[in-house]
């Protein structure tokens, strides 16, 4: 290789380190029995989710708060009702007609406990928020529905079950609000039907909101992480308005206005969304903040509102689906309402085409044939590397090629060492009269960047991997694979763990860069680069570590491959094509010459 295709390689380096280091998660840190997700771990059983009691809550003037209206309801008994289905554990209240617990029963939370979605911190969630004709802002999550349930009852559903509850909200004889929750078996959703009946004269403003107030709890292990994931989501006429909470104390906020599907907020792998079913919606409204944990961690938590229009009727309805599940892309594409557009699929107008339609089909038929997802990779890798064999086999035959040529541009260079104009020239000629391309091993290279990436895209954000295990010491193929914890924290690096397949990683691109370097001039990069890559991917989930193992080690077989076939080819020079003159030329090749 000479000067330009080592700058180009630097730069694709380069390009490929600054992007991985911005969405490289962060060190892990240390979780200790105060954090958020310790606090309030449950067993997985019915008894234990109807141990939890509520949160407790603020004490207020009912009078001063609610107005005459709902200042009644503010008291009075709250009764319990138990959902299990065979993909969650659910308890509701009838205060607020809250959703208190809301437990996947396949997802387990780092430590091994169930997966609860609702914050703990919180009396539940799901509820409404008006103005009453009284000016008084009323958050029916303080209010007392009346419910025909007997107090905490149980229901089991199966097969194709469902269950109907309806909570009620008595201003009067003649003015209520109904809320009806659907439940089904077998879908990570409810259905939320409101009724508002003689409320013509008691909702304020025209409008009142169905909002999501406490976000998502925590599943993983490492808070920064799972932090860097969540987002808040408002989806309209096939855009999406988002709001991200970086920075610490620091409230983020978007007001949107005109017609909206859906709102939503996500962590790393799990998601809420409230859907409209019914009538128009009017705007929307999202709310973000990011607030420090114990051990340096973080949490972030969203507020989301629908704002639908309340036009004054003796009777108005409304209707919308709540999603309460992973993120899996099969099961929120399923709801064809937009809802993967949450996921971080890499961008639209390239590389996410590449991962919805190439990537997961790929990696989900593979796995309806082998059981364990870390063979999984490796033959995905096999396909992969496959499928890229033209381009790499060309940017290998061209970096061979420019190997040949390394006596006689060092030639070239020792000849002409103090005209460097005069210098380029010639090496310039050479490449010229043997046809090689100086930037033919980097074309290559930058044709798969978006291949890697919409790859880096998937795995970063696939449930599949989620605490699939693979062999030996890999127990968790989306998190890094810990082989051993330093006694000190690197200071550039800022890691005290180390990963035993980016190791791997690093030590099969030192022989990459082995075979191919020759420039004594070059030799630094022969160590420069994998050093500087382990250290990068240190971080990454063991999931993708492996699959750039597996891949670099078969580029290394390719090469070892075509060195081998083609290392006793002589360089041969290119024959320059004669010109033609042009199609006139031949045109008038054969005519006869005119006499003058």
């Amino acid at each position: 290789m000479d000067r330009n295709a080592v700058i180009g390689f630097v730069l694709i380096g380069l390009v490929l380190m600054l992007w991985m280091w911005l969405n490289a998660p962060p060190p892990q840190p240390q979780k200790s029995a105060t954090t958020t997700d310790s606090i309030a771990i449950r067993k997985s059983t019915m008894d234990s989710v109807r141990a939890v009691p509520p949160a407790q809550e603020k004490k207020y003037a009912a009078t001063d708060t609610l107005g005459k209206y709902f200042a009644g309801l503010a008291t009075g008994k709250e009764k319990f009702l138990y959902i299990e289905s065979d993909l969650y554990r659910a308890r509701i209240s009838s205060k607020g007609g809250s959703i208190q617990v809301w437990e996947l029963k396949k997802f387990k939370t780092w430590n091994q406990y169930p997966v609860n979605l609702i914050n703990n911190d919180s009396a539940g969630d799901f509820h409404l928020l008006f103005s009453s004709a009284d000016g008084k802002l009323v958050d029916t999550k303080n209010l007392y529905f009346e419910s025909p349930l007997d107090d905490n009852q149980t229901v089991t559903l199966a097969n194709q079950d469902s269950f109907k509850v309806d909570f009620v909200l008595k201003i009067s004889e003649q003015s209520r609000i109904v809320k009806t929750l659907v439940f089904h078996n077998g879908d990570y959703d409810f259905d939320a039907y409101y009724r508002f009946e003689g409320m013509d004269g008691i909702l304020a403003n025209f409008e009142y909101q169905a909002t999501w107030e406490s976000g998502l709890r925590y599943a993983e292990s490492n808070s920064i992480d799972e932090s860097n994931s969540a987002k808040a989501f408002a989806y309209a006429g096939g855009e999406m308005t988002e709001v991200d909470a970086t920075k610490f104390n620091e409230t983020q906020k978007q007001n949107i206005s005109g017609r909206v599907n859906w709102v939503a907020t996500r962590i790393k792998y799990f998601a809420v969304a409230i859907i409209n079913r019914e009538g128009e919606t009017q705007g929307a409204y999202l709310e973000g903040n990011r607030q420090k944990e114990p051990d340096n961690g973080a949490k972030e938590d969203y507020s989301l509102a629908l704002k639908m229009p309340f036009l004054g009727n003796k009777l108005e309805t409304a209707h919308f689906t709540v999603y309460l599940g992973p993120l899996d892309f099969d099961i929120v594409k399923s709801y064809n309402a937009g809802l993967d557009q949450m996921m971080s699929l890499g961008a639209a107008w390239i590389i996410r085409p590449i991962s919805e339609y190439v990537m997961i089909p790929l990696f989900k038929f593979l796995k309806l044939f082998i059981p364990n997802y870390g063979f999984v990779l490796i033959v995905f890798s096999i396909i992969i590397k496959l499928a890229l064999q033209p381009l790499t086999a060309t940017s290998m035959k061209s970096m061979q090629r420019m190997q040949q040529l390394q006596p006689m541009m060092t030639e070239i260079r020792a000849k002409f060492k103090d005209d460097p104009q005069k210098q380029n020239q010639q090496i310039m000629r050479l490449y010229k009269e043997y046809g090689v391309n100086p930037a033919g091993g980097c074309l290559p290279m930058l044709l798969q960047l978006p291949i890697l990436y919409a790859l880096w895209a998937v795995f970063r954000s696939s449930i599949d991997l989620r605490q699939a295990s693979f062999i030996w010491w890999i127990k968790d193929l989306s998190v890094p694979d810990v082989i051993t914890k330093l006694s000190f924290r690197l200071p550039i690096a800022n890691m005290d763990e180390i990963s035993g397949l980016a190791l791997l990683m690093g030590i099969t691109m030192f022989v990459q860069q082995k075979m191919s370097v020759k420039d004594p001039r070059q030799k630094a990069m022969v160590w420069m680069m994998p050093v500087m890559m382990t250290l990068l991917f240190n971080s990454f989930p063991a999931g993708l570590n492996l699959y750039y193992f597996v891949f670099n080690l078969l580029s290394i077989g390719q090469q070892a491959w075509i060195t081998k076939k083609h290392k006793d080819e002589p360089l041969r020079k290119v024959e320059e094509k004669k010109k033609s003159g042009g199609i006139f030329a031949r045109l008038t090749k054969d005519m006869p010459r005119l006499n003058r």
